[in-house]
């Protein structure tokens, strides 16, 4: 049966991703520092004022109202009539020292560090896109990173403000073939004028559905980390175990265990085990090994195996326990403010240079490398293990 599917996706300058973007600045920065730091921060934006809480355990502490604003600036809010300005708004810090009650995570043997916390994690790939990812989210994506394109060139569209949502409607055949894109909803902030025309001209032609608004980012609405995990992840596709991802520390198992799971699906779909696969991962706090495996095909898995089978494979090849994760895809280096806008998932693994700064100023540089959950460097010992050709 033919069906309609529909993914969103939200801008930078989004309220709930500044929060995000803003807590995985603040966790890039200790980490840069001490690469062992514990690290949970949430951030709620609302009127001309930000409030920063969470727990924190390092050797060393960062500036965490000078990364604030420093976020706020590069994402565009630096206008007073956005009644939210990176150099004039109220910053609250309230984070204190992470509980001691969290022993259950520390082991003797660094290999058997327990989880920090109980949770669950979903991955997921299909083959709809080159990068494994369902098309619907990429288009959404797509079309508010060309958005935020023309709005930082400011010539083209200068009227443009930073808060935009996106969302794309394809309709699928009886096979689960995209065919068709339903609808097209771009809604963007921007600066008030009378005439409608000159935004319409630009947009009817290749919008179904547009809307366009004043009165946004933390000024029309209050943000908080942790409220896209959808748009973070997969679009509404698959499954996702409810914890969000963005100001924690890679032994929290919410982060590290869905980058792990991410990782698993994209190979094992790549390497042509199946044309769409989803694994949940289950973990408890203090324990290392999952306490269970499970992994969906939908029917499409090209080697005649049980979905129970992949399982017992996939244990052989992946080491699962969060210290092995952490270490596998080298999730103590301070990666995750490039994480935090348009999708956790699906973007090209690559090696930058960053700059940080610690509490009293001195700065460093370091070469870090972005997205190694993204990798396909499990090809081969998949195809082994798997006794493919």
């Amino acid at each position: 049966m033919a069906y309609l599917f529909t993914s969103e996706s939200v801008s930078e300058g989004h309220p709930d991703k500044i929060s995000d973007q803003i807590s995985d600045a603040i966790l890039d920065h200790f980490l840069a520092y001490d690469p062992e730091a514990k690290v949970a921060i949430e951030t709620l934006v609302t009127t001309g004022q930000i409030i920063l809480s969470g727990e924190v355990n390092s050797k060393n502490y960062v500036n965490v109202q000078k990364i604030a604003r420093d976020i706020l600036r590069k994402i565009g809010y630096t206008k007073n009539e956005y009644r939210f300005n990176a150099d004039s708004c109220g910053i609250l810090s309230a984070i204190q020292e992470q509980s001691m009650d969290l022993q259950g995570i520390r082991s003797l043997n660094k290999s058997d560090q327990g989880a920090g916390d109980q949770g669950i994690v979903f991955g997921y790939a299909i083959k709809e896109t080159e990068n494994y990812m369902p098309l619907s989210l990429e288009m959404s994506h797509h079309l508010l990173r060309e958005l935020s394109s023309i709005r930082n060139e400011g010539e083209k569209m200068p009227y443009l403000r930073p808060d935009a949502k996106s969302q794309v409607t394809l309709e699928y055949s009886e096979k689960n073939v995209p065919i068709h894109i339903h609808a097209i909803v771009i809604s963007t902030q921007h600066d008030e004028f009378d005439t409608k025309e000159r935004m319409q001209e630009r947009i009817n032609k290749i919008l179904h559905k547009y809307y366009k608004f004043v009165t946004g980012g933390p000024h029309g609405d209050t943000g908080l980390t942790g409220r896209k995990i959808i748009v973070d992840t997969y679009g509404g596709k698959g499954a996702h175990g409810g914890g969000a991802f963005s100001g924690k520390d890679p032994s929290k198992v919410d982060r590290s265990g869905a980058y792990a799971a991410r990782h698993i699906a994209k190979n094992l779909v790549a390497a042509g085990i199946a044309d769409e696969l989803l694994i949940q991962i289950s973990y408890a706090v203090g324990v290392s090994e999952p306490m269970g495996i499970y992994v969906n095909t939908y029917g499409t898995s090209k080697r005649k195996l049980l979905d129970e089978d992949i399982v017992v494979k996939i244990q052989k090849i992946f080491d699962l326990r969060p210290y092995a994760i952490t270490k596998r895809l080298k999730l103590r280096q301070p990666i995750y403010e490039e994480t935090a806008v348009y999708g956790h998932m699906g973007k090209k693994p690559r090696k930058v240079w960053k700059c940080f700064s610690d509490i009293e100023g001195h700065q460093k540089k370091q070469e870090v490398e972005l997205f190694t959950w993204e990798k396909l460097d499990y090809l081969p010992v998949i195809k082994e293990v798997f006794n493919m050709e």
